[in-house]
């Protein structure tokens, strides 16, 4: 025995032998095995990607194509410019964030610091423009206009300048040719972000970082095909960056040229025609609030009648899209985003809403014949009609006696629509309606493609609203919570409609029908909308998907891909029901409300129709609408708070129409001085080498119509006395050829204006708010939602 302890190996001891031995055992086969996996089975993808760091890429930008007119005429290309950048990696890495680099860079460009530090910041919620809102890893550019001595400086000095770069680019030029600006329909370009850069990774057209994004107009909507591809080259670094070889190059492919539908001779004709008719305006006194009208917004269409393709398209105010080129200033941005601007960047032809006034009468006309109502009538057109007890009055209490709807179009009767809506909606059950109710006016509607996008190719176009029983419903739904809790029985005008419309807003009243028959009450179109409806009216009742592109031209020429036009349905009116509203289309323009503006016209050459419009909006002077159409042609124009439709439009439109055809004012067709008597049929000419062949255009193409017509209007009998009869002048020219035929017998040929024969019968009124001297009329305000909801409450079943 002994007191020495055994050490010899006990079983607890083996135990944990065994399991140390286990684990160390597991341990090497485990990394075994991922050295098996990493070095055999995934050896040759990682040595890939192992390699691929010591690959840097060189991105070059893809130059984007052309956007050309109808003739080939470049409304936006690109040009070279000297661009100075800063490499905002580079920037951060210095103990200031790149201040001292940045105000030195300042001084060299002539800028102030302030400026040229705050176009590197990036972007966010809290961060106001100017900012960088593309990738931080992209170069930023600080100006796109460095002389050549700016960018000598920087690049001889780099040393001072560390991520700085001074080099020639392609950038973008809206050329605005003949001043035509289109700058809504053209939309303009930014930097692309990292968001876009994720969610079209893995789609057929992926972004680089590089890349310049379409944001609005033709430029986002085929940003696809102008974009292009960007070229990318690999170079095979070493370890301190030093390139050894070149490891792949991908070649750029430049992006394809956009042929549009517009012609930049007529757009610039429109858009002239459209600011100096909101100018005039704006010297005209409204006799309902005693103050001058604000015109402060309006737009035009001018459109293809058989192909639904857009020849010109303007809306004001509007903005210069060469602002955004470079990066955008805070000064610019805030003037075209702020309230005082009134929202320039807003194309108020696709995206502007109105009621539409006495232009909507066509649609309730062709309702009221599918309903069953006889065209030729006769209705009473009456100086009001009353509905329990509501007196509804026509304008200025005007009664032109028993007539058809013809005339009723013609005088732009509001009773005879009141009378044949009220009926309508007696006939489907009134304040009960039947559970298949027809609503013929509503429908008809629908069918004339009201309340629905018309498919145009530029982004962000609204629909408009039919309000018939289902908007009712949604809307009643939508809101009823807000009016139950601001509305007040007995209270203000606005707290006692909130009242009636959280009791029974749900209901279509017979108010409702009345005013929507005349194109009012919650009724709500776009220019685009009514351009294509009168463009169907003249081609015989075809509807087509409004387009502004025409072709896609590959870059070397080879390739055209024509965009056809697209008919989208039939109007719901029978051939004999189209040629009568036509008929009396033409009596607008010839003995109507629109007659005065049309004095003179070549109406057996260039047959004319036309449908004036003045439509009322609560708290706000009246909307003028002006629609119009020839064989060839469909014309719509609108000015917010700009007074009637003949007297604010009017004018604009008939010079638009001047220009297109050659026509004088006195009526004389000369077809040298015709833009395009006729739509662009062809394409322009491609060169072998993919370039287009444009032609010359001059420098303002409304100057030279001017000009023209001030010349043909000189004296030539020596007398010295000129008519003055200016772009947007109220003086109405002599009347229609054909009117001068039908009553020289009577009253001999009419030379000047304001005169009993050139505006329709009934007190010396044209029929859409103007005296016969062109005047604003009085009295039209009738307080249309306070009777329309009376006029609900008080029907009858």
């Amino acid at each position: 025995m002994t007191n020495i302890p055994e050490t010899g190996r006990s079983t607890r001891v083996q135990i944990r032998l065994v399991v140390i031995q286990v684990l160390v055992l597991s341990l090497l086969g485990t990394l075994g095995g991922r050295l098996w996996y990493l070095q055999i089975r995934e050896g040759a993808e990682y040595a890939k990607k192992a390699s691929g760091n010591h690959v840097q890429q060189v991105v070059q930008p893809a130059v984007r194509g052309s956007i050309l007119d109808a003739r080939g005429v470049a409304l936006a290309d690109n040009e070279t410019r000297l661009v100075v950048s800063a490499s905002r990696t580079d920037l951060m890495k210095m103990r200031d964030d790149g201040k001292a680099v940045l105000t030195k860079l300042a001084g060299v460009l002539g800028m102030p610091a302030k400026d040229v530090i705050e176009k590197v910041r990036l972007c966010d919620a809290e961060t106001p423009q100017p900012c960088w809102n593309g990738s931080p890893y992209q170069p930023i550019p600080i100006t796109d206009e460095a002389t050549a001595k700016q960018a000598l400086q920087i690049r001889e000095r780099a040393e001072d300048f560390p991520g700085i770069t001074a080099e020639p680019q392609a950038v973008r030029r809206y050329a605005a040719p003949g001043q035509a600006n289109t700058a809504q329909v053209l939309g303009y370009l930014s930097p692309v972000t990292d968001e876009e850069l994720q969610k079209a990774q893995d789609t057929a057209s992926p972004y680089l970082r590089s890349d310049q994004v379409g944001r609005s107009g033709l430029e986002r909507e085929y940003d696809k095909e102008l974009r292009g591809k960007a070229g990318v080259t690999r170079y095979e670094v070493d370890n301190l960056g030093r390139v050894i070889g070149e490891a792949q190059a991908d070649p750029a492919e430049p992006g394809a040229n956009l042929v549009t539908s517009i012609d930049s001779r007529v757009q610039r004709i429109a858009e002239y025609e459209l600011n100096e008719a909101m100018k005039a305006a704006r010297k005209e006194m409204d006799r309902n609030t005693n103050r001058l009208y604000e015109a402060d917004s309006g737009a035009v269409v001018v459109m293809e009648a058989k192909t639904g393709r857009v020849v010109a398209m303007a809306s004001n105010p509007s903005y210069d899209p060469n602002a955004w080129v470079g990066g955008i200033s805070g000064k610019d941005y805030a003037n075209l985003t702020g309230k005082d601007s009134n929202y320039p960047l807003l194309n108020r032809a696709i995206q502007g809403l109105s009621a539409p006034g006495s232009i909507f009468k066509v649609i309730p006309t062709a309702a009221a014949v599918n309903a069953g109502h006889s065209f030729e009538g006769p209705y009473e057109c009456s100086s009001s009609y009353s509905i329990g007890g509501q007196v509804f009055k026509n304008f200025e209490s005007q009664s032109h006696g028993a007539i058809s709807l013809g005339r009723a179009l013609e005088v732009s009767c509001d009773t005879v629509f009141y009378r044949l809506a009220h009926e309508e909606w007696k006939r489907d059950g009134g304040n009960k309606p039947k559970k298949n109710a027809e609503d013929w006016f509503y429908k008809t509607s629908h069918q004339f493609g009201l309340g629905e996008l018309t498919g145009i190719d530029l982004p962000n176009e609204v629909t408009g609203r039919v309000p018939d029983r289902q908007w009712k419903r949604d809307y009643w739904k939508a809101n009823k919570d807000a009016w139950c809790k601001s509305g007040k029985k007995g209270g203000s005008y606005v707290e006692q409609i909130a009242y009636e419309n959280c009791l029974e807003g749900n209901r279509l009243r017979a108010g409702d029908s009345v005013n929507y028959s005349i194109g009012q009450g919650d009724t709500l179109v776009t220019p685009i909308q009514m351009a294509s409806v009168y463009a169907a009216l003249a081609n015989g009742g075809t509807l087509h998907r409004p387009t502004v592109g025409k072709a896609v031209i590959s870059p070397d020429g080879k390739q055209v891909t024509e965009i056809e036009p697209e008919a989208q349905s039939k109007l719901p009116v029978t051939k004999k029901t189209l040629a009568e509203i036509d008929g009396a289309l033409e009596g607008v323009a010839t003995r109507g409300t629109a007659a005065w503006r049309f004095g003179g016209w070549p109406q057996d050459e260039i047959p004319m129709h036309a449908k004036t419009g003045t439509a009322e909006v609560y708290g706000k002077q009246t909307t003028s609408w002006f629609a119009t159409y020839t064989k060839e042609y469909s014309v719509v124009m609108t000015i917010a708070q700009g007074g009637t439709g003949s007297g604010a439009s009017g004018p604009a439109v008939r010079n638009i129409y001047n220009a297109l055809y050659g026509v004088s004012p006195e009526g004389d067709i000369d077809k040298k001085k015709a833009l395009l008597p006729t739509p662009q049929k062809t394409l322009p000419k491609v060169r072998t080498d993919g370039t287009i062949v444009s032609p010359k255009i001059s420098k303002d193409p409304a100057k030279d119509q001017r000009d023209a017509a001030e010349s043909e209007q000189a004296p030539d009998d020596g007398d010295g006395q000129a008519q003055e009869q200016g772009a947007t002048t109220t003086t109405p020219p002599p009347a229609n050829r054909d009117t001068r035929r039908r009553d020289a017998r009577r009253r001999g040929a009419r030379r000047g204006g304001g005169r009993q024969g050139d505006r329709p019968s009934g007190g010396g009124r044209t029929g859409d708010g103007r005296q016969g001297d062109g005047r604003p009329a009085d009295g039209r305000r009738l307080g249309i939602l306070r009777a329309r909801r009376a006029a609900g409450r008080r029907a009858a079943a």
